[in-house]
């Protein structure tokens, strides 16, 4: 067999053997959905709107709102990662992982939209 075929025939397979973006988005960003209910949504309400369970003061943060939303996501990660100083954001280092926060991140980032 040519080797020029036998390439074309691995990248075939590579092609069709890996998911696609979009499949490992969803997957993703379901996940992220899991992980914000369970631990952000009685904050946070269950579209992040700052309407969740619990009222604190200051308020806590509508993360649906341009202010948040254009926060660069190494703002965000840090927020949820160390707290945010003078409000009820505290760390959440200690219970998520690295991975569960950026996937977190990549849910609330999808609330805007």
């Amino acid at each position: 067999m040519n080797r020029h075929v036998v390439v074309i025939l691995i990248l075939v397979l590579i092609v069709f053997l890996l998911p696609s973006p979009s499949l490992a988005e969803e997957r993703d960003l379901k996940e992220g959905r899991a992980l914000y209910l369970k631990h952000c949504k009685i904050c946070h309400g269950p579209e992040g709107k700052g309407d969740g369970y619990t009222y604190f003061n200051p308020p806590v943060a509508d993360l649906t709102v341009s202010k948040i939303q254009q926060k660069s996501d190494k703002e965000l990660w840090e927020s949820i990662h160390m707290g945010v100083p003078n409000t009820s954001m505290g760390m959440w280092r200690f219970v998520l992982s690295d991975e569960e926060i950026a996937t977190v991140l990549s849910y609330v980032r999808s609330l805007a939209r």
